[in-house]
């Protein structure tokens, strides 16, 4: 992703610093279909609703996104975010999924980690007129329909680039122990149970307190590897055995993998460093849900699975042996709801190449969770020296990933490219890809309450058909069916309106007939009401 500081070569270590980080034509233009691809709409009944995920990052470290710069007064850091919800809004979006946890640190009040620095340019400063930013963009977002996943980051705790001294209330300070140096980096240890407690502790702590629509955490496990300083440009260098000696610099976790070791612990070391992270994968998935059965848990790893299972001809870094991130594994199990790999390549390039990679996650996914693929949409007009995009890259790998049945969205990184709309690309997107909404596909397998039936009813108004709304239990938003000269029409609105208009068709005229569904938080929808039909 994406997330933050990442490595995107095709060696893909890691990126340090503040970002350091034509041939679909026909299927571009093709909307998302329903479950059942329309069938059974008839002139007096709608056809399913489309579903499709169209989400986008929205990063906080190092100001990629949001807020622009540190230190705005706390009007602007909301007219930022305004603004970005407005975007999303007018492409058709449906999800935004917003960096809360950068680095050890919190967009919003928090009794465990401080304030982040990229709110105001210093650790563990609230922002000025005090206001809680997370609680701000979960009540805007869903005023317009939108959903709001909180990102966390689980383990990086700080980097040597950061503006500010660590607040005394930052993980390096409090529990030292449970945080190591690597490279530029401090980075909170996955065999720490210190660590791992503050990465739940922090997470439930949102879900109890937001209303979330999501969890979401990125790619960084154990940290990219970097060279080691002994070894780096000197080639000649031997290890302790007369070997040449490796060039990458090991995480020092030695306290914690001797303790296990005496512990009577049988792994090998790479074993319990992967068996560090399942266990902290799977212990979100259901502490998660023990709080809020309706919130979803998302992950979205490096794009390339382990290097014994990958298709022939694809090549590059192993998360699996790098980052020690088993992410067949998550998938196997079923630990969580959505999974949005990282492809960020272009389809042309064989050795990483995206069709081929999005058809090996969704053959790895037995348990068929939400298979979503991370987009590098902001490599569209990409400063020197990253290899930019045109935009057609990004449209056709939207186009493939329609083509796939069980792969029903995708994210962008990182939503400055729309809102800076590089080379065009939220246009291309509106008219061609976006251009009507979409319902989030449903989660079927999380328990929850069903919507129940809303009270509706409609009168001719100028300029279309004005809606009365009342929402039933579980509600969250309403999909409206309306039809003109025999065509159907499709809309979203949030359940909080009491009141919509359903306009007049420029060519087709007035609505003459309206159906409403309430729709709950899984994406679930209800019994279709007729609202309104012309005499």
């Amino acid at each position: 992703m994406k997330p933050n500081l990442k490595k995107r070569s095709l060696t893909l270590g890691l990126l340090g610093g503040a970002l350091a980080m034509g041939g679909f034509l026909t299927a571009c233009t093709t909307q998302p279909t329903a479950p059942d691809g329309g069938a059974g709409a008839t002139g007096e009944l709608p056809p399913a609703a489309p579903r499709e995920f169209r989400a986008a990052w929205v990063s906080t470290v190092a100001n990629i996104d949001w807020p622009s710069k540190p230190g705005l007064p706390a009007a602007q850091q909301q007219a930022e975010a305004i603004a970005i919800l407005e975007r999303a809004v007018s492409l058709n979006l449906n999800a935004i999924v917003l960096q809360v946890r950068p680095s050890a640190d919190a967009i919003y009040p928090s009794k465990i980690e401080p304030w982040t620095e990229y709110l105001t340019g210093a650790q563990g400063k609230p922002p000025s007129p005090w206001y809680d930013p997370l609680a701000f963009w979960v009540r805007e977002a869903h005023a317009r329909g939108l959903e709001l996943h909180a990102w966390f980051n689980p383990y990086r705790a700080r980097h040597d680039n950061a503006r500010s001294p660590a607040a005394p209330n930052h993980i390096t300070n409090t529990i030292p122990s449970a945080v190591k140096r690597y490279g530029k980096f401090m980075w909170m240890d996955p065999g720490e149970e210190a660590a791992s407690k503050q990465t739940m502790d922090v997470i439930l702590d949102v879900v109890r307190r937001y209303d979330i629509d999501g969890v979401h955490i990125d790619d960084y496990f154990y940290p990219y590897p970097i060279e080691a300083p002994e070894v780096a440009g000197n080639a000649q260098a031997l290890d302790g055995n007369g070997k040449p000696a490796s060039k990458e610099l090991d995480f020092p976790d030695t306290p914690a993998w001797e303790r296990y070791l005496a512990g009577g612990g049988k792994l090998d070391r790479p074993s319990w460093r992967r068996d560090n992270v399942n266990r902290l994968i799977e212990a979100m998935y259901k502490g998660i849900h023990r709080e809020k059965s309706w919130v979803r848990f998302g992950i979205s790893p490096f794009g390339m699975g382990r290097p014994d299972r990958r298709p022939p001809g694809i090549n590059g870094f192993s998360q699996y042996d790098k980052l020690y991130a088993d992410a067949e594994l998550w998938l196997e199990k079923g630990w969580l709801d959505y999974f949005v790999p990282q492809l960020y390549w272009p389809i042309a390039q064989t050795a990483q190449s995206y069709p081929v990679l999005l058809d090996y996650w969704i053959s790895q996914n037995p348990q068929g969770r939400h298979m979503w693929p991370g987009l590098f949409t902001s490599r569209i007009g990409a400063p020197a020296p990253t290899k930019t995009y045109e935009p057609q890259e990004i449209l056709d790998q939207i186009a493939l990933t329609r083509q796939r049945q069980r792969a029903t969205g995708h994210v962008h990184f990182s939503m400055i490219a729309l809102t800076q709309n590089r080379k065009g690309i939220s246009d291309k997107l509106r008219s061609g890809i976006y251009t009507g909404p979409a319902l989030v596909p449903a989660t079927t397998w999380l328990a929850g309450e069903r919507p129940g039936t809303p009270q509706v009813s409609g009168a001719p108004a100028k300029g279309g058909v004005r809606l009365k709304l009342k929402a039933g239990k579980a509600t969250a938003l309403y999909a409206v069916w309306s039809r003109h000269g025999g065509e159907w029409r499709f809309d979203v609105v949030p359940a909080s309106r009491v009141d919509w208009t359903v306009p007049d068709d420029g060519k087709l005229g007035a609505a003459d007939l309206v159906y409403v569904s309430p729709v709950d938080r899984l994406g679930n929808e209800g019994a279709r009401v007729q609202a309104w039909r012309r005499p």
